[in-house]
């Protein structure tokens, strides 16, 4: 083969390579070692809220701002996951308020009040900003793309949102377990695929 032929060839290869390449499934990046960690504490801080008794209220309570919360001894599921990101010094009431001054239009009609005592509180808000503000992550079937210290939603019919906490603490299934309220306090239960999920992310603070 002669030396034209051969570069023609090699360029050949690179051109049947690269749309190969970008066909591929792309898993996502695994996060930085600070990130890690925060995603470690983020857990703990979850497993944590197992030990508290809540009774399950959706009520609308005035509260203080910033870092205002509802009795402690009520609430939702999202405020098992405010709490979590509390206990890490990240005070979601605050920034979810903040930028839904700043980008109204962008949050679900149906939950945007700029209601700085309840936004935060509603998922389908904590959904839009953990995507604008975090990293959206892929929703599947399979157990092996959810990790400790990240975001799952779903829906568990009739347009009833529902969030929870992946946690370090495995099942006899294999599957990491969740930590969430969905109406008898924070429990720690392998409920992943028990309904429909809407969402999955990771979110490290402002």
């Amino acid at each position: 083969m002669g030396a034209l032929s051969r570069i023609r060839c090699s360029a050949l290869a690179g051109v049947l390579l690269i749309p190969l390449a970008a066909i591929l499934p792309q898993s996502a990046p695994a996060p930085p070692d600070r990130h890690r960690e925060f995603l470690n504490q983020l857990s703990a801080a979850a497993i944590e809220r197992t030990q508290h008794v809540v009774r399950y209220d959706p009520g609308y309570v005035a509260i203080a701002y910033p870092n205002g919360d509802v009795p402690p001894d009520a609430g939702v599921c999202s405020d098992e996951v405010i709490r979590s990101y509390r206990a890490l010094g990240v005070d979601l009431q605050k920034e979810v308020h903040e930028d839904m001054k700043k980008h109204f239009a962008a949050y679900p009609r149906g939950s945007r009040t700029l209601d700085r005592n309840i936004d935060h509180r509603r998922v389908a808000n904590l959904m839009m900003f953990f995507s604008r503000k975090g990293e959206t992550l892929r929703v599947s079937k399979r157990a092996g793309d959810y990790f400790p210290g990240e975001l799952v939603t779903w829906d568990l019919g009739n347009g009833l949102n529902h969030i929870g906490l992946v946690v370090d603490v495995k099942a006899p299934s294999g599957r990491y377990m969740i930590v969430h309220n969905i109406g008898a306090g924070p429990k720690m239960e392998d409920v992943l695929f028990n309904w429909k999920i809407t969402g999955h992310y990771r979110y490290f603070g402002p």
